[in-house]
């Protein structure tokens, strides 16, 4: 059953696919506005402009090009998407280490990555894989974070 109701609907119909909305003025009754999460928006905003959006792109640079750097030393490595000018992020394999076993073993030494084919299942298809492991990084992460990371990849990779 999928049901989608505006304010106020005193009937449930059941089985049906059915939008129904309430009578003037209550159909656009909004609710009460998050107001919590404005401030905490704009808090954020003001944080963000204090640092500088270019400083923080730099150091997301600076700390991207720095891991690709040392996840190089580690053999079997293969990164997928080495663009100039890439994103913070780093999608990659390691040897036939299935990505999900990389991820989950990554995780046991508590070092955070996604896996899977992260909403790109037709580019993966294309590359003839089931997915990768994706490190992203941030402006409140360091490069002791990446060494940690490369040092996790370097001990799961041991295992197979």
């Amino acid at each position: 059953m999928i049901l989608t109701v505006s304010v106020l609907l005193p009937t449930i119909f059941q089985d049906t696919l059915l939008t129904v909305f309430e009578k003037l003025p209550f159909k656009f009754e909004a609710g009460t506005p998050d107001y919590v999460a404005t401030h905490g928006l704009a808090t954020a905003i003001d944080y963000l402009q204090g640092i500088g959006m270019d400083e923080i792109q730099r150091h997301e640079t600076d700390l991207t090009e720095y891991a690709m750097k040392r996840m190089r030393e580690i053999e079997g490595m293969r990164f997928f998407g080495e663009a100039d000018h890439k994103d913070a992020v780093v999608s990659f394999l390691v040897g036939d280490i299935h990505h999900l076993d990389m991820g989950t073993l990554l995780d046991r030494l508590g070092i955070a990555v996604r896996t899977g084919h992260h909403c790109a299942e037709p580019l993966m298809i294309r590359l003839g894989i089931q997915g990768t492991v994706r490190a992203s990084f941030g402006l409140y992460n360091t490069k002791e974070e990446v060494d940690t990371l490369v040092e996790g990849i370097k001990r799961v990779s041991r295992m197979f």
